[in-house]
Formats: C-alpha cells, structure tokens, sequence
C-alpha cells in the first residue's frame, strides 16, 4: 500500500528548507568575500552581487510557499532607505561627477542591503545563532592560522601563488594588512563573548577562548595599526562592561588567561619586529605614510568643502581627487584612508548625518538587548556585534575597510542582527497540576493515619 503525503505538509516541508538554504546561503556568501580576496576584483563583486540577488529570490519563493508574506521590521531600514535616496537623487539630479561608478557602487550597497535584510528575516532563534557563532569562530581560526602560516613563509603572493598585480603587505587572504585587521576586528568578539558566557560547556569555553586570541594576536602581527587601535578599543569596551556589572572571579581568569595567550603568541612570533611596528610612525613595505595620510585628509576637506551638501557623487572620490591633490606620490589614491572623510566628500553632509542617525539608531537598540549577555543569547549576540562594530568604526578613521566589499557586507549584516528583534525562545513544556477540592486532600489525610506503616 502506498502512503501519500498530505500536499500542506509537503509545501511546509519545502518551506522549511528553503529557510535553512536562506540562512546558510546568507552567511556562506559574507564567509567567501575574505577569501577571495576581500571581494574586491569584478569577479568576486559579480558573485556577491548575483548571490544576494538569488537568495532574495529564494526568499520570495518561502514567502509563497508559506502563503503570506511576513517581514521583520528593522529600525535600521529607515537611514538605509534614506541613504538609498540619496543615491538616486544624485543620479537623477546629475549631482554625481562621475555616474558610471555611482551605478555601479549603487549596487554594491544594493547587494549589502539585500544581505542585511535577508540576515533579519532567516535568523530568528537563539539556536541559529549559537550555529552561527560556532561557524565564525571556527572560520576566524582558520582563517588567523593560515594568516601565521602565510606570514611565516610568505613568498610575497597570495596563497603562495598569486602575485598582486599594484603591490601591497599581504596578510592573510588580503592585498592589504589592515583589511584583515578589519576582519578579524569584527569576528575576534564572537568566541571571546562566547567563552565569558554561560552557554556552552567548560571545553567548548576554552576552545573559544583559545581561537579568540589567535584572532586578536594576528591582529598584531599583521602589523596594522589601526587594527592594533581597534582591538585595544575593544577590549576596554569589555573591561568597562565587566567591570560595571561586577562579573565573577571566573571571569577574570579566564580574560587573564586569554590575555596570556595573545600576548605569548606574539612574544613568540612578533617579536623585536612587532615592537618596532607598533613604535614606529613612519612607512614600512608599500603601506602609506602618516604624512600622506594627512595630506590626503586636508585635500579631501578642500574636497567636501566644494560640494558640502549632497558630494561630489558615490564611489567618485579616486576620480575627483587628482583636482585637489597637493603633493607628489607614486601611488594611486583610490580611497580617502578615513571611511567618514570619504562618506563627507561623496554623499555630503545629508549622507553623513544619515551615518549618524543609523549609528544613532544602532546603538539605542542594542544597547537595550545586552542586559543579562551572559545567560542569554539575545545578548551575548549583540554584545559580540556591538564589540566587533565599534572597532571597525575607531578604524574607520584612518583607514577604509568599509570600501572593501567583504569588510563592508560583514559590517551592515552585524548592525542589522545587533538592531533586531530579541530571538525567539523554544517553548517550554509547563507541567499542568490538578487543582484538588479541600474535602478530598482532608479525606485522604484520615485514611493514611490509618494505614500501617511499611519498612523497605
């Protein structure tokens, strides 16, 4: 006899699975962005492009296959919708120097807010979450060994096989040293949070901790300044944190044993040329020097200062530059080294204030969702967000890590999970107790003294 599936549970059971695709297919695109390169080559940016465009597609096909459309609403929508605006308005007002590269940026951060939005809709319980967070921890400590790995025997190519075509310090998977400082500056907080918690056992803790500082010592190692800045940063924001809600011995231990090992890990690999890094200000490899940095910085105000309101256009700073530019150098300047100089130059300061309403936003949010981080994975989520996002922003102002597409998709989707809704709890089983009547409980008294007492 064949037994045949009831055609509602089918549809149910595809909608299912078109839901785990989403959620896995979401953040499987945010892990291949860093290793290939940072997603910064036409290829890599086509791929990212067309892939968060397929999975708003499977998540029409949910939608309807579910037979309504349900949308989880997001206070960081507003400044991103308004920041969309803004774009347009430069196009169809003919506000863009070079609308070309507006477009075709347009739609770069078209695929990051598809990404952002999908990422609020597929991830909506704590144990997603915990999944996810065991995934990015172990990525980011393959990701930091094979950085050690590469630094050790580095033959001046991308995994040993690739040489960039303009030059660069590579680190890692990146052209640039400090984009993978970004990197891990935003993933160094998720096993770090993870083994302060309460949620996973002894082992799983320590394993945790030990990832979290090979991630931070690469950081160091990796020579970026900005990056060693960042992660500092960071830091304190956890130290204020726990020193403020008073955390227990154990806590302090095991941040002293974390501390012991990044500091060890670069004792043991960094030394006299890390101390040198961190002492020095002046140019080592290709990286650009302090001095052309602020000479960039003084250009692009007289930059910003031409076109204050709605800039010069998006992506239409490396074309605008050369008209402002006061120095000589051999290098191309394609991006300003200060994330908030170049948002001032390109999109204004209507641009730059919606920055500051979607921080604004951000941080009101998430601040109300820490609460109980330890016991909680609402909160340990959202601490770990909120860590990771206020390095990259302290980097942000002397670097651009959010103009490199992984970094920057990374960046949106953590904002958009910090910001979220609390995820939903598993229901609990409650045990149902029968309320009985007086007289029965009084009866039931008089017959057990009347019973004979039983030995075992």
């Amino acid at each position: 006899m064949r037994v045949t599936r009831n055609p509602e549970n089918r549809r149910r059971e595809r909608a299912a699975q078109a839901g785990t695709a989403l959620l896995y297919g979401i953040f499987g695109l945010l892990l291949f962005g860093p290793v290939a390169f940072g997603a910064v080559e036409p290829w890599s940016i086509f791929l990212m492009e067309a892939g968060s465009a397929a999975l708003f597609l499977l998540w029409i096909g949910k939608q309807v296959l579910d037979g309504e459309m349900k949308v989880r609403w997001n206070p960081l929508f507003l400044p991103m919708g308004a920041f969309g605006l803004l774009i347009v308005s430069q196009l169809v007002f003919r506000g863009s120097a070079y609308p070309h590269d507006t477009i075709s940026l347009a739609l770069l951060y078209l695929s990051y807010a598809m990404l952002s939005f999908l990422a609020g809709q597929a991830l909506i319980r704590g144990s997603q979450a915990g999944t996810l967070a065991a995934i990015f921890s172990l990525y980011g400590a393959a990701l930091a060994s094979f950085a050690l790995l590469q630094g050790i025997s580095s033959n001046g190519k991308l995994y040993w096989i690739r040489q960039p075509r303009m030059g660069g310090w590579i680190y890692g998977p990146y052209v640039n040293h400090n984009h993978y400082a970004g990197l891990m500056e935003m993933l160094v907080p998720i096993p770090l949070v993870l083994s302060l918690t309460h949620l996973a056992s002894t082992r799983t803790r320590a394993m945790a901790a030990v990832a979290a500082a090979v991630m931070a010592g690469t950081i160091f190692l990796s020579g970026s300044r900005g990056g060693m800045l960042a992660i500092v940063a960071e830091f304190i924001i956890l130290a204020v944190l726990l020193v403020k809600q008073k955390r227990s011995l154990r806590t302090a231990i095991g941040i002293g044993v974390f501390l012991a090992i990044v500091v060890g890990l670069l004792i043991w690999i960094g030394g006299a040329e890390l101390s040198k890094r961190i002492a020095t200000v002046g140019p080592l490899h290709s990286d650009i020097s302090s001095d052309v940095r602020t000479n960039i910085n003084r250009d692009g105000l007289k930059m910003f200062l031409k076109k204050p309101v709605l800039g010069w256009g998006l992506g239409t700073f490396p074309i605008v530059y050369p008209q402002f530019r006061t120095f000589y150098t051999n290098f191309f300047v394609n991006e300003a080294h200060n994330d908030y100089l170049q948002l001032l130059v390109e999109m204004g300061l209507l641009g730059f204030g919606t920055m500051l309403w979607f921080l604004v936003t951000l941080y009101t949010r998430a601040i109300k969702k820490i609460g109980n981080w330890a016991g909680e994975m609402s909160g340990a989520v959202t601490l770990a967000c909120v860590l990771g996002l206020s390095g990259i922003l302290v980097h942000s102002a002397v670097d651009f890590n959010l103009q490199i597409p992984a970094n920057a998709a990374l960046f949106y989707v953590l904002c958009t999970i910090a910001a979220s809704e609390p995820f939903a709890q598993p229901a609990r089983k409650r045990r149902v107790v029968r309320s009985t009547p007086p007289e029965e409980v009084a009866a039931s008294s008089r017959e057990a003294l009347h019973q004979p007492a039983t030995n075992f």
